[in-house]
């Protein structure tokens, strides 16, 4: 069962991306529109899975490209999981493909952004109504 992390209201963003560069650049856009925010990262899906076995999660932020997989499989994983299904998913990618589009529509992923458009305006409008924001 996950753990929350102390106060039930701060909200928990896991960053599923391989590359620091990009991890902190989603973190600092995360943090500017949203207080209180806990910001959790994991490299690989491997690492992501562990995350949510072990936290409460509140959105992902996950990249299509990574080590162990594809995040549009991951992100159709999660929707098929009771546990994990109704946690919203917002895909940053450098170059989603047709496919990934697809995918992504599938497991009702909330928003598919381009990394190069992952603005605060952005993010902020991709978010579902129930995250607050400051």
């Amino acid at each position: 069962m996950p753990q929350t992390s102390g106060n039930a209201s701060v909200r928990t963003c896991l960053i599923v991306e391989d590359s620091t560069y990009d991890q902190r650049m989603m973190a600092r856009t995360v943090r500017a529109v949203m207080s209180p925010v806990e910001v959790r990262f994991a490299a690989t899906l491997e690492e992501a899975r562990l995350a949510l076995a072990t936290i409460r999660v509140s959105f992902i932020l996950l990249d299509n490209n990574l080590p162990d997989g594809k995040g549009a499989n991951f992100a159709m994983e999660l929707a098929q999981d009771a546990r994990y299904g109704r946690i919203p998913v917002i895909i940053v990618s450098d170059w989603p493909s047709p496919f990934m589009w697809e995918k992504a529509a599938l497991a009702g992923v909330r928003k598919v952004l381009m990394k190069s458009d992952f603005t605060a305006s952005a993010f902020t409008s991709a978010l579902p109504r129930q995250i607050t924001l400051h």
